[in-house]
């Protein structure tokens, strides 16, 4: 019995220590192998993937793409010269020049207004004439009635008599009255401007009245009296 069992054991551990010597043998190989799958699983997943297919060839029967837009067009204003016409007549009274408007000039020149004018070298008859004062619309110091505008309102009133015709027929309106006073501060070329319908007479009186005024204080400009254009309005009202 004890024959038969030490036979079997014998076998037994010869098995068992082959099989260890293989175990061992073998180790190391399984070992590199899964190492060298875990190696190139990693690789793989690192690798990117690169698309180098060619582009699709061009179609040419379709249209080129439409050219952009032109930039915006800056309108442009044309220069139209002036028309040089006639003075229109118009139907607003005109202004009423006073002494107290202002009036600024930029540069002072002395002059006493006597200069005269020589023509050129082979020109005209050889006379000398002199040359006519400029007549001024607005001067740096407007002309004015001795007193002041108060004192000639007061006169106008005082010397205006009502035409009797327009009294009667109840006729009424404003007559405006345009006279030079010229650089002595005399009254000339008294002109009606406006006048009222119907009422011819008034124009008259108010001319009439006009050319009665004292001498005035003549305008100034650039230091020295001129002629100026006055416009003035007189009303006719009765009460």
């Amino acid at each position: 019995m004890i024959r038969k069992e030490y036979t079997r054991t014998v076998w037994i551990a010869l098995a068992s220590t082959v099989a260890a010597i293989i175990l061992l043998a073998v180790t190391p190989k399984i070992i590199e192998l899964i190492k060298n799958r875990q190696e190139e699983a990693a690789v793989q997943v690192e690798n990117t993937q690169v698309d180098l297919t060619a582009p699709p060839p061009v179609d040419e029967s379709e249209p080129p793409p439409p050219p952009p837009p032109p930039p915006p067009v800056m309108e442009t204003v044309k220069f139209t010269p002036p028309v040089v016409v006639d003075d229109p007549v118009v139907d607003d009274p005109p202004p009423v020049q006073t002494e107290e408007t202002p009036q600024i000039s930029t540069e002072t020149h002395e002059g006493s207004g006597d200069e005269i004018v020589i023509p050129d070298a082979g020109a005209g008859n050889g006379v000398v004439e002199e040359k006519k004062d400029e007549i001024f619309t607005v001067v740096e110091q407007m002309p004015e009635f001795p007193g002041g505008i108060d004192a000639m309102y007061k006169f106008i009133n005082k010397n205006i008599q009502y035409p009797q015709i327009e009294r009667e027929n109840n006729v009424q309106g404003k007559v405006f009255v345009t006279f030079v006073v010229d650089k002595s501060g005399n009254i000339n070329d008294v002109k009606v401007l406006r006048g009222v319908a119907g009422g011819p007479n008034l124009e008259k009186e108010a001319i009439r009245v006009i050319k009665m005024f004292p001498q005035w204080k003549p305008g100034r400009q650039n230091g020295r009296d001129v002629p100026v254009q006055y416009n003035l309005p007189i009303v006719f009202k009765l009460s």
